[in-house]
């Protein structure tokens, strides 16, 4: 005699099988996971990121991962403790309206060791009418000790460097810490492209998404527009220059000056600048955390790439698990190519003026 199953068991067996299918891929999904893990730099799977510096940008950089929903594990420091602490507890109280229920806490540099990423953004900040050129007798001193601190917990990751200036404090950073060049990633021109590309998208009309472009070199004063490799919706911008009721070469020097300006007239009007680097690096982090291979102009060490030896500066490179994959080498003009050696050489300058004493 037939088994007759009622219409409920029936509807229970096929959801229990939907549910076990949908377990079993995330099992193989996480086995798929773990098994890239295990070939990269990732100390765990927590998605454990650490940010040194509760500043203006530091903290700017944690709401943004948090929001994001980024990271499983926030862990804050500073020279400050009381500081770090109220900070992690802010950012705890808005909890239940995340994404994900992130763990933040206060912390020390031991607990490092077991970070996926170390994001460093100590550092005095540029004052208005300074240069970010002019930070580095004090910052480079400061980069050399947090450096020196975070390596001394065994921690084996990526370190990404969002104090300035940059380029400089990411070269100082790779000198102290010891790590492959390619693990120590700088914010480079992220910040600098995202400009770029709001000022075109607003003189066209059309959503800064759409804008493909870099900002290449310093960051800094000595940023090269890389007009030649910029396109709107895959039309290179200098077809548009031909059609003169768009767009002029004119133009293009201006929006240059605005990009270049853009940190200054924020400091003059607010004495600082943090959202939209905060909003950059972690659009670093999840490229890191989710290997990605993205292309992200940041600064990263130069071995020939170029023509430029040893020396970390902005421009597009394949960021995953690891970092630094590789450097995206763009052609060209021969006066981009004049602007970016320019640039390179006055970081360079500014290199050799950094004491052994602040190094080792």
């Amino acid at each position: 005699m037939p088994v007759i199953v009622s219409k409920e068991t029936q509807e229970y067996t096929r959801e229990h099988t939907f549910f076990e299918k949908i377990r079993n891929i995330r099992k193989t999904i996480a086995q798929v996971f773990e098994k890239k893990r295990k070939g990269s730099h990732m100390k765990s799977t927590s998605r454990k990121v650490v940010v040194v510096g509760t500043g203006f940008v530091g903290t700017s950089i944690a709401y943004s991962m948090i929001n994001q929903g980024l990271i499983n594990e926030l862990v804050l420091i500073d020279v400050n403790r009381d500081k770090a602490e109220g900070e992690a507890l802010d950012l705890l109280d808005g909890m239940s309206w995340g994404q994900e229920n992130i763990k933040v806490w206060a912390g020390e540099y031991s607990e490092c060791k077991d970070a996926d990423i170390v994001v460093i953004t100590a550092g005095v900040n540029q004052k208005p009418g300074q240069t970010r050129l002019e930070l580095i007798d004090v910052n480079a001193e400061i980069m050399a000790s947090v450096t020196k601190q975070v390596m001394a917990s065994g921690f084996d990751g990526v370190l990404v460097i969002a104090s300035n200036p940059v380029d400089v404090l990411t070269y100082q950073a790779w000198r102290v810490s010891g790590l492959p060049a390619n693990r120590v990633v700088g914010t480079g021109t992220t910040l600098d492209t995202t400009r770029l590309r709001k000022e075109v998208a607003a003189k066209l009309a059309i959503d800064p998404r759409n804008i493909h472009g870099y900002i290449i070199g310093e960051h800094g004063d000595s940023e090269v527009a890389v007009w030649s490799h910029t396109t709107i919706g895959g039309k290179p911008i200098v077809e548009l220059i031909k059609q003169k009721d768009r767009l002029t070469v004119a133009d293009l020097a201006v929006l240059s000056e605005r990009v270049k300006n853009a940190a200054y007239e924020i400091i003059d009007r607010k004495q600082a600048t943090f959202y939209g680097i905060g909003m950059s690096v972690a659009r670093i982090v999840r490229a890191i955390l989710n290997d990605e291979q993205a292309i992200l102009p940041v600064s990263s060490y130069l071995n020939g790439e170029y023509g430029i030896n040893d020396l970390f500066t902005g421009v597009p490179a394949v960021v995953d698990q690891n970092g630094v994959r590789e450097i995206i080498e763009l052609t060209l003009t021969p006066e981009e190519k004049r602007q970016f050696d320019t640039s390179c050489h006055q970081l360079r300058a500014v290199i050799s003026t950094i004491g052994q004493s602040k190094v080792s």
